[in-house]
């Protein structure tokens, strides 16, 4: 099982609730049933525009990944997923990172959501999800925006070893806010309260995998014909902004844009994140106008 206690599941549920509360935005959510298990989808904006599907990154939900992004449901209509095995509201079932298994659940999920040119944007461990997902059956997905994806390269073990794994499963063992915060510090370029205390009791009351990264192979990636844009992280240090950079020029042939954010860590600031937010609303503009 994902979450290790039922009041720890509680109270992660209870997180997420607030946060959903706080965007004090008009939604609807939908619980999803596919193969893989049922999946929780937040709606927001009109149903008749365009559909855009959100998808966040390891230990987030659906309303931190929203909260990035306030604007583009103005333009687009949008649905905020909620990733399978997660600290969030969808089944507790973690699929085979290194099988198609998350595509053909995405897909499946467009599908049963009757969606169609779909926009994709994923963060992080949703950037693998949409890559898979375009690996699986990419006809659904008209454009594809990535932001400090996995799946394209990785850091280097031993920094990763001793400036987030060596802290954190110090934090899993001993509760001390001081060895989360020096995650944070390395994970997130700017942090409130609540991101702090989220990932605090995500990392305490779930089981989280860290099993090694899986890597899109240059033939795979070749066979990809959906336009890609990539914001890569400059001072990330699990995927590497220059290095992602260099191997997505390599290997994608329908790459359309790359970004550096320059002085970020993997998660973007606010700033950056408005950035990456203008550029989707930009490219919705210059197709439809």
């Amino acid at each position: 099982m994902f979450f290790k206690s039922k009041e720890g599941k509680e109270k992660i549920l209870s997180l997420y609730n607030q946060k959903l509360k706080e965007l004090n935005i008009a939604y609807s959510e939908k619980f999803i049933e596919t193969k893989f298990g049922v999946t929780n989808v937040i709606i927001t904006g009109d149903t008749k525009n365009q559909p855009l599907v959100l998808i966040h990154g390891t230990g987030g939900c659906a309303p931190q990944i929203l909260e990035s992004f306030p604007n583009l449901a103005s333009k687009y209509c949008v649905y905020a997923v909620d990733v399978l095995a997660q600290p969030n509201k969808s089944a507790e079932n973690r699929l085979d990172m290194k099988s198609l298994d998350y595509g053909k659940w995405l897909i499946e999920l467009i599908i049963k959501l009757r969606l169609k040119d779909v926009t994709l944007l994923g963060f992080s461990f949703g950037g693998l999800i949409s890559l898979k997902a375009l690996e699986f059956n990419e006809t659904p997905i008209r454009r594809v925006f990535l932001i400090a994806p996995v799946y394209i390269v990785n850091g280097n073990p031993l920094v990763g070893l001793f400036k987030m794994f060596i802290p954190l499963k110090k934090f899993i063992k001993t509760n001390n806010q001081k060895h989360i915060k020096k995650v944070m510090s390395v994970l997130f370029s700017e942090y409130d309260d609540f991101a702090l205390n989220y990932m605090s009791n995500t990392f305490q009351h779930c089981n989280m995998d860290f099993s090694p990264l899986p890597i899109l192979s240059k033939i795979d990636a070749n066979r990809i014909k959906t336009p890609i844009t990539i914001f890569a992280c400059e001072k990330d240090i699990m995927f590497p902004g220059k290095k992602m950079i260099r191997r997505a020029k390599r290997i994608f042939p329908s790459l359309k844009e790359v970004v550096l954010l320059k002085d970020s860590e993997h998660v973007p600031s606010s700033k950056n994140f408005k950035v990456i937010e203008s550029s989707i609303i930009n490219n919705f503009n210059m197709i439809n106008s």
